[in-house]
């Protein structure tokens, strides 16, 4: 007797070989893409909707964010935007926080849509682990550090949005498209 294997059991062997390779390799890579697309999903953020172009605005206008545009390339940003999660149409009239209150342009309290909009974005970042939001700075909902002072003349003071503020109170990090 040789020690020869036979055809069959080389073609077997081979074949198991190749397979188990394959088998292995595509293991690797599979667990490779998992962490990739898993690492970008638990490092969602959420953004302001407008700074990604979404028709969302108080006045109507797409104005997207250069910088927020191209980090959307490379990371998972999820668009809200609470003054439509409470209940506000685009356009809307402009609105401003003056004490507790937001209030419109008119004069109409639309506190309670502003508060609303808030609590939704909230629940949505519990429900997606979100740990950082980029909010669009100035904004009533979304200002952080330096939102209007309620006076419908372009001046500025410190202080956060309503939505900002709420984040901020859950410990999610909030940072604006100047931050960027």
């Amino acid at each position: 007797m040789t020690n020869e294997t036979s055809p069959c059991l080389r073609t077997a062997s081979s074949f198991i070989k190749k397979f188990y390779n394959r088998f292995v390799w595509g293991a690797k890579i599979s667990a490779y893409l998992f962490g990739r697309f898993f690492g970008r999903i638990n490092n969602m953020k959420f953004c302001s909707a407008c700074l990604l172009g979404i028709n969302c605005r108080y006045d109507g206008q797409i104005i997207p964010n250069d910088k927020v545009i191209e980090l959307a390339k490379r990371e998972i940003l999820i668009p809200v935007c609470p003054e439509q999660l409470g209940g506000l149409s685009t356009p809307r009239e402009p609105a401003e926080q003056k004490g507790n209150k937001v209030v419109t342009k008119s004069g109409n309290n639309v506190t309670r849509n502003f508060t609303e909009g808030a609590k939704q974005v909230l629940k949505l970042a519990k429900l997606f682990g979100i740990k950082e939001a980029i909010l669009k700075q100035e904004s009533p909902s979304c200002g952080c550090g330096r939102i209007y002072d309620g006076t419908f003349s372009n001046r500025l003071i410190r202080g956060d949005g309503v939505t900002t503020l709420l984040l901020k109170k859950n410990k999610i990090k909030v940072i604006t498209e100047e931050d960027l």
